[in-house]
């Protein structure tokens, strides 16, 4: 399994991230997220651990740099984050080690508004994105445009983010599911909704990744 630091140059900035491929990858997928806050990047690291498992490349990185973050705004600021999901997924179809494989898209939060436009933006290049608890509905006047297998991830305690990801699913025209993870009421079974959500994801990459010829 090669893991790699990685720091990608977008304009005047460095997006550093860690690039990790298994042996005989089958694709690499992108996580697409706006901050790193302490519980997303445990969550991060659970998640790439898992897909990696299964033989699947990760790129865990976030869209703004630590001092981007400090501005509250930046986080809501599509337009940036697709920006640089765009310039990262162009250094990977350029990068020797992962340009032979497919890419997808992990997004939460509004990371996964950005996948969604990134997504319309790079057409069938993207093979398959994934929304966890994200907020698709951020990037309503770019759905329609999507080609990729778009999932659809909410946990069932969420009923506000439900009810927009059905709209933003509503609004979708590629192939397309929605999973709500039940509703589990204690925090202890945090890691069993985690494990649960991830297996769905997982799924999802490996039916839409196939090596180029």
């Amino acid at each position: 399994m090669e893991k790699i630091k990685i720091a990608i140059p977008i304009d005047s900035i460095l997006l550093k991230g860690k690039l990790v491929i298994p042996k005989n990858a089958t694709g690499i997928v992108v996580f697409c997220n706006g901050c790193s806050s302490t519980k997303l990047s445990t969550r991060n690291k659970i998640l790439s651990e898992l897909i990696q498992k299964d033989r699947i490349g990760t790129l865990v990185f976030n869209l703004l740099t630590e001092e981007e973050e400090k501005r509250c705004e930046n986080k809501f600021d599509i337009d940036l984050l697709v920006s640089r999901l765009i310039a990262t997924t162009e250094w990977l179809i350029q990068n020797k080690s992962t340009n032979q494989l497919p890419i997808g898209y992990l997004g939460s939060n509004m990371g996964a508004a950005a996948a969604m436009r990134a997504a319309a933006y790079f057409g069938k290049t993207i093979k398959a994105v994934v929304s966890r608890s994200g907020r698709p509905d951020m990037a309503v006047d770019s759905l329609s445009q999507v080609t990729s297998p778009t999932l659809l991830i909410v946990d069932g305690i969420d009923i506000p983010i439900i009810d927009l990801n059905k709209m933003a699913f509503d609004e979708l025209q590629s192939e397309k599911e929605m999973k709500i993870i039940p509703k589990i009421p204690t925090t202890i079974n945090e890691s069993k909704k985690l494990h649960e959500g991830a297996e769905a994801a997982i799924s999802w990459f490996q039916n839409y990744f196939t090596l180029k010829e």
